[in-house]
């Protein structure tokens, strides 16, 4: 018997994404402030971690314009989209867009507790202060201890993100807005 080490596999980037589009999750904002300035990015690699102390994640792009700006924020928000908000989900992951005036046609509320702008009509909003980052390939791993949560729309439904699409997780077919 050998002690060789297992043979490794590389996994191409496009066949592990089509895999990775087969397990349902759900959908979330996440906006902080850098310099004055808004920032937002869609994600749904989002999820709870410790329930004492409150800890989520988020995992941010590592080349990406939030990135950034959630590395020199110290406090942020998540709000966990409606299934009607397709559309919001869909322009703030839109790469390139202007940083000045994203909002203009997203109705918001500025939190007194991070400065982040919430979002209207979400099902929850977490706020949150970075305790740590973890890098992790090409995103890095944020984790952030909840300092306020609100359920604005508790009997609201959710939208899902599965295979590429955005999807109502009580008809289980896309979403038309």
């Amino acid at each position: 018997m050998t002690d060789a080490a297992p043979e490794q596999v590389r996994v191409a980037a496009d066949e592990f994404r089509a895999v990775m589009s087969r397990f349902a999750t759900g959908v979330v904002v996440v906006t902080c402030v850098q310099d004055g300035f808004d920032h937002a990015m869609t994600a749904n690699a989002f999820a709870s971690v410790s329930l004492d102390p409150a800890l989520v994640l988020v995992c941010v792009e590592n080349d990406s314009r939030f990135h950034e700006a959630i590395s020199h924020a110290e406090r942020w928000a998540v709000s966990v989209l409606e299934a009607g908000q397709r559309g919001r989900a869909s322009w703030f992951a839109t790469r390139g867009r202007p940083l000045v005036g994203q909002f203009d046609s997203t109705p918001t509320t500025r939190s007194d507790l991070t400065g982040s702008l919430l979002l209207d009509g979400a099902l929850a909003v977490l706020e949150c202060r970075t305790v740590a980052v973890h890098p992790a390939g090409d995103h890095d791993v944020v984790v952030g201890e909840v300092l306020g949560m609100l359920t604005p729309r508790p009997d609201g439904d959710p939208l899902i993100y599965f295979h590429s699409r955005y999807r109502s997780l009580v008809e289980g077919t896309e979403t038309s807005s």
